[in-house]
């Protein structure tokens, strides 16, 4: 059985899609990306910053499916330049500074919102 996941403390989902589906055993996200909760883009700041927003709005989604960043087991990281992967990285590792999650991280040919990244994630619960 699945539960459908939806919270205000996170950006809301843009489309057909749900901030995160939940199962017995495990959370799916939709890829966050630096949106503030109130709808309001920050895809004009440094990549450091949105990713900051993109793993709080993570939390927020993860924390209404009863969970928290260290039950996080996957992410899968979309940067519209590589090249900003040592910046991400930075403010990532932050957010999972101690056991760290398995991860991808890639670029992608272009990121919803003209955004620089975008993080989703499956976590245990």
């Amino acid at each position: 059985m699945t539960e459908i996941i939806e919270t205000d403390d996170a950006a809301a989902a843009v489309g057909a899609y749900s901030q995160a589906v939940s199962t017995d055993s495990l959370v799916f996200t939709a890829g966050q990306i630096p949106f503030t909760p109130d709808g309001e883009s920050k895809a004009d700041v440094s990549i450091a910053e949105q990713t900051e927003l993109v793993l709080d709005n993570l939390e927020s989604v993860l924390n209404e499916a009863g969970c928290e960043l260290g039950d996080v087991v996957k992410t899968t990281i979309f940067l519209a330049d590589i090249g900003d992967f040592d910046e991400m990285n930075e403010t990532y590792a932050d957010y999972f500074d101690e056991e760290p999650p398995a991860r991808s991280a890639v670029q992608a040919g272009a990121l919803p919102k003209g955004v620089g990244v975008e993080i989703e994630a499956i976590a245990e619960k």
